[in-house]
């Protein structure tokens, strides 16, 4: 049963310190799933992507056919399987508690609560559920005979495209756009912030601080140095993260 309203949080340096997909690629390469050539290719795409900020196909269709190789040709349940031991080791540490906090607030004024997000929906529905959040709505991976193919099922939910899967669900739920609340760090998600009756700002990039200022939007900074991450942004942690994830490390054989 739905509600008149919605929250929605988008994950990424919103309700987590970090990226969901570096977290997901350091458990699976510990587990020995890929090499350090494989990872690397994908993290230095996924920063590619995420730094951008823009909507260039060249740039989205690198990152979406990184996205592809990371758990093409796994099976599902051994997915999942590890989706939950990585939010246990990885996730659970990086929660940013003031925003859950915030979702938890909603909840408990009878709004539904949900993660949107360009990672798998997958993860996003392992950390809805552990939260207790009414669900999660992201990037889908086809799946075939149980495994992953390869290749995803529709678009990456980034920009417009996390504004329009929004719409959808609203629509099938029957609530009202202007009735809901989003939340998010980059500017990136304007097109959702601005469709919605109640837009947020999170640790916000450089560019959504400016416009949160300009239409007086509530701005949640929960980061610590806050001067410094009001001038660097999210820049600073994504790059250092990227080139920590590529230092030599012992990696795990598969069993």
């Amino acid at each position: 049963m739905s509600s008149s309203s919605a929250a929605f949080f988008d994950l990424d340096n919103t309700m987590i310190r970090g990226s969901s997909l570096y977290f997901l690629g350091r458990g699976m390469y510990h587990r020995g799933y890929f090499s350090k050539a494989d990872i690397s290719k994908f993290v230095v795409a996924n920063v590619r992507f995420r730094l951008t900020g823009t909507e260039k196909p060249e740039v989205i269709e690198r990152f979406k056919k990184a996205a592809q190789d990371f758990i093409g040709g796994h099976a599902v349940s051994d997915i999942h399987k590890l989706g939950e031991e990585i939010y246990e080791e990885y996730i659970s540490p990086a929660l940013v508690q003031k925003t859950i906090d915030i979702a938890k607030s909603h909840l408990n004024q009878g709004r539904e609560v949900w993660l949107v997000s360009a990672a798998p929906e997958d993860l996003g529905k392992i950390i809805a559920r552990k939260l207790g959040f009414t669900g999660a709505i992201g990037s889908k991976a086809e799946i075939v005979n149980e495994t992953y193919t390869g290749n995803l099922d529709g678009p990456i939910l980034h920009g417009q495209a996390k504004a329009n899967a929004v719409f959808e669900l609203v629509k099938e739920r029957n609530i009202d756009i202007k009735n809901c609340y989003a939340y998010s760090d980059s500017a990136n998600d304007l097109p959702l912030l601005e469709s919605v009756g109640y837009p947020n700002a999170i640790n916000p990039d450089a560019k959504l601080r400016i416009r949160a200022l300009v239409e007086e939007w509530p701005i949640h900074d929960f980061r610590r140095f806050r001067f410094i991450n009001r001038m660097l942004g999210p820049i600073v942690s994504r790059v250092v993260a990227a080139g920590a994830y590529l230092a030599p490390r012992g990696r795990k054989k598969p069993e």
